[in-house]
């Protein structure tokens, strides 16, 4: 199978799975609903959402916009030096990214805002029809965005042949993302954190009490956080892993580039396939559910995978890097959950730790935290060596290329992730709508379990997420290398009267250290930046709480046809979002190009590595103490250690509101920082080269 043959193969597969998004999307809008008052706060979630969205897009158009100018003038090369050819191209593919990776998060927002209708109305029914409906319209998401991927990056592939293009592809799809993810996630935190610290704690409400003002704001949360940020944020991690795949490919040649766009392919068909065949059985445990269907998704993309390479003739060595990959990312999703899931020790532990207050819930869930990171971090290193050892053989370059696959392999399901991934916020939203619907004590308890599944597997597809940035940013570590030789070559640049080459990164050179010690740095800032808007966001948002409980008479007893002010807590969390999404973003941004312009290659080299490393572990640490608190929170509310009410409770909502941030906001946010700044070095990677105050100091 020749390139341009892998290329029209993708573009088919893609295109089947837009046919198949679509059947499910017929699908879940023909289920029954005709509850009015459901209906009602439907609809009052979706114009949130909505508007929020097209808040968020219009201000980053305008960001966009000046970095698509500044793509124009100065990339792969000073326009008035290089080709102006390439320049426009890199421009056109960077605005092809960003609006891919618009259309992924409005996609999920769509159908997500019919689904969680679809879901709640369908619990009444049982709990086999209501997780069909929530688990459907997460596919409908998963099809879409791993769809978009896979076409956007063939058609660059295909039209250009140019692999630099396709990473201006990479780049508008994660600098979209980032901001996105980062807005998204500090919108849903506003309004989760001031819901659960006045309405539980103060006020004693039911979670989804319609007398809270804040309680339709944070159901639009979880849709333009945990659906439409989420889905940007995966297309952007797929994206990246296969361009930084496909640019060690092409450097290296063969039959590399067909390779990875038959694996990609295979691994999209096998979404489908376990999509398409997931099912529920009515006394059936939502949990099991969803873990089977990637399992299977898993094993028939194994399978497929080694009977094409042995038809085209592959390198074996490859398939086994792929294939460990995948596996390492299931197995950091078990481990994940371990530490996530209320039916293990550690999630029990802080329940019982908060019998004794909110110190020791903080305390043991950031103790728990910080052991779960280990097993992730031990897990993509071990897969960074294996890959690295299986490939080293074949020859220069196939080693870093080896890494890259296996981050291809780890991302290869992420259509069923995805999937499993939007069914989360999809069942959160249907729990509130069954409760603020008057739908009855079973279509409650119905929607709790479905409810207490999505935040397990949520944990478990964020854990899984971050461990394939990691091994995607490693990769991206190599075609910056790639960019930076390829460039040397290209403009004849020389070091000692030889053609520069970069091999690797020297800790004690003090350019890579400093780079390093900076990148390390960054992490810690960028999570600082968001979480501190939440806080500020939220601050805001519990004082008009306040208020509207204060001043609207009739609100506090239930009063008939008394109702908050929702439109105000919307408000508040959409103009805060949009205000704080910017400096976190383009802090990280700003900070690569200083490091570039003072140290050079070497600097950066140092920079990225310090970056994946810290960045790794706070975003592991911060999603999984989150998934901890969120879980303990769940736990205890279910009826144990004093259950709703109790000293127990308060303290666990105390800990869920200080892990909201962690696991919704800065944690996931991070491993698309660690992208972005992988993809700016890569771009600018010829820049660097050449200009650079170190290099014009010792000239």
């Amino acid at each position: 199978m020749n390139e341009l043959v892998s290329q029209i193969a993708a573009i088919v597969v893609a295109v089947l799975a837009f046919a198949t998004a679509f059947w499910l999307y017929r699908w879940v809008s023909s289920q029954d609903s005709s509850n009015k008052r459901i209906a009602e706060v439907g609809q009052l979630i979706k114009d949130g959402a909505n508007t929020f969205l097209r808040k968020e897009y219009t201000a980053l158009s305008v960001f966009c916009g000046v970095v698509a100018l500044l793509i124009l003038l100065f990339l792969p090369s000073p326009i008035w030096i290089g080709s102006a050819k390439k320049n426009i191209i890199m421009t056109l593919a960077y605005i092809f990214g960003t609006v891919f990776s618009a259309i992924a998060g409005k996609i999920g927002i769509d159908i997500a805002t019919i689904a969680n209708i679809k879901s709640a109305e369908a619990a009444t029914k049982g709990i086999e029809k209501s997780f069909m409906s929530g688990f459907r319209g997460g596919a409908v998401m998963g099809m879409a965005v791993v769809g978009s991927s896979l076409l956007g990056v063939a058609l660059v592939m295909w039209l250009t042949g140019d692999t630099t293009a396709l990473l201006g592809f990479s780049f508008g799809a994660s600098s979209l993302a980032l901001f996105a993810k980062a807005g998204g996630g500090i919108f849903t935190k506003t309004a989760d954190i001031s819901a659960d610290l006045v309405g539980k704690v103060e006020l004693g409400l039911p979670e989804d009490d319609p007398r809270n003002p804040a309680v339709i704001a944070d159901n639009v949360g979880d849709n333009v956080g945990d659906v439409a940020g989420m889905g940007a944020d995966l297309f952007d991690s797929h994206v990246a892993s296969m361009a930084a795949a496909l640019v060690m490919a092409a450097a290296i040649g063969g039959a590399n580039v067909t390779m990875v766009f038959v694996y990609a392919t295979i691994g999209l068909l096998a979404s489908i396939i376990g999509v398409a065949g997931a099912k529920m059985k009515p006394d059936g445990d939502p949990t099991r559910a969803l873990n089977s269907s990637t399992y299977v998704t898993t094993a028939i993309f194994a399978v497929l995978t080694a009977l094409a390479t042995w038809v085209f003739d592959f390198e074996w060595r490859i398939y086994l890097a792929s294939v460990f990959g995948l596996l390492i990312g299931v197995v950091i999703g078990i481990t994940t959950d371990y530490y996530t899931n209320d039916e293990k020790k550690p999630v029990r532990d802080v329940a019982q730790a908060s019998t004794s207050g909110p110190a020791f819930t903080i305390l043991s869930g950031i103790s728990n935290g910080l052991l779960s990171v280990l097993p992730a971090m031990v897990g993509v290193g071990v897969t960074a060596l294996v890959a690295y050892l299986v490939c080293d053989p074949l020859g220069e370059g196939y080693a870093m290329f080896g890494i890259s696959m296996s981050a291809v392999g780890m991302l290869s399901i992420v259509g069923m992730i995805i999937s499993n991934d939007a069914y989360g916020p999809i069942v959160d939203n249907a729990r509130g709508l069954v409760e603020m619907g008057n739908l009855g004590d079973e279509a409650l308890e119905i929607t709790d379990k479905l409810d207490s599944a999505g935040n397990t597997v949520k944990a478990v597809t964020k854990g899984f997420a971050i461990s394939a940035a990691g091994l995607t940013v490693i990769s991206l570590l190599g075609a910056f290398i790639s960019e930076v030789n390829a460039f040397a070559i290209e403009h004849n640049v020389l070091r000692d009267g030889v053609i520069f080459k970069l091999e690797g990164f020297d800790v004690i050179n003090p350019l890579v250290f400093f780079g390093l010690m900076v990148g390390a740095a960054i992490p810690a800032v960028f999570s600082a930046l968001l979480m501190l808007g939440v806080d500020k966001n939220a601050q805001r948002m519990v004082a008009e709480i306040h208020r509207q409980w204060r001043e609207i008479k009739g609100l506090k007893e239930g009063k008939e046809g008394v109702v908050p002010e929702y439109d105000k807590c919307i408000e508040i969390a959409t103009t805060g979002a949009l205000r704080e999404l910017i400096p976190a973003g383009l802090m990280a941004i700003i900070a690569t190009l200083v490091v570039g312009f003072i140290g050079g290659v070497e600097a950066i080299g140092g920079f990225l590595t310090g970056n994946i490393v810290s960045g790794l572990l706070f975003a592991l640490f911060m999603s999984n103490a989150g998934g901890t608190w969120d879980n303990t929170k769940k736990y205890i509310e279910s009826g144990n250690h004093g259950g709703k009410g109790s000293e127990a409770h308060k303290a666990a909502v105390v800990g869920d509101t200080v892990g909201d941030p962690f696991k919704d906001t800065a944690g996931p946010s991070i491993n698309t920082q660690i992208t972005v700044v992988s993809l700016v070095s890569s771009l600018m990677a010829g820049i660097f080269l050449t200009t650079n105050l170190v290099h014009i100091f010792m000239k």
